[in-house]
């Protein structure tokens, strides 16, 4: 299995989101079942069917994210190197295709927000751009085609 590049802080804060969905969250769960179980029949019992889906896509979120835990590299952004692209990295690009200026910073998981411009670092495009410096020109491959970005900026905050 593949490490998962995050911060310090993304991982404190997906162990701190475990935490409360293996608490309270589950804790409420059990006892609507309980609830709904003291209601009799359970093969009628539609709020129970509920409660038991609810509590099986809870502890499958646990799972995935104990996951990305447990195989969590955590990176230390002092360093990385500020000559080229890299985790944490914010790097504005001219799309070749379009003509227009993007900015994408490079984050780990639980960090992700494409909206935003952040991807994560071991999607198609975040490892496109790894190693790049300033004036390269990348082809990424991706699921649509293939785009083509030359490194107009690179800057850590």
């Amino acid at each position: 299995m593949s490490s998962v590049p995050m911060t310090r802080e993304a991982y404190q804060r997906k162990r701190t989101e475990v935490e409360l969905m293996e608490g309270d969250q589950m804790s409420a769960i059990t006892e609507k079942i309980a609830e709904a179980r003291a209601e009799g029949d359970l093969k009628e019992n539609a709020e129970y069917h509920a409660q038991r889906e609810a509590q099986g896509l809870l502890q499958a979120k646990i799972n995935q994210i104990k996951g990305q835990l447990s195989r969590a590299q955590i990176i230390d952004m002092a360093t990385v190197p500020r000559d080229e692209v890299a985790f944490g990295a914010t790097v504005k690009v001219l799309d070749l295709d379009f003509d227009d200026e993007e900015e994408m910073t490079l984050v780990g998981a639980g960090d992700e927000d494409y909206d935003a411009g952040k991807y994560l670092i071991t999607s198609p495009v975040g490892q496109g751009l790894l190693g790049s410096k300033i004036d390269d020109v990348v082809e990424i491959d991706v699921p649509a085609g293939t785009m083509r970005f030359k490194i107009l900026e690179i800057r850590y905050e």
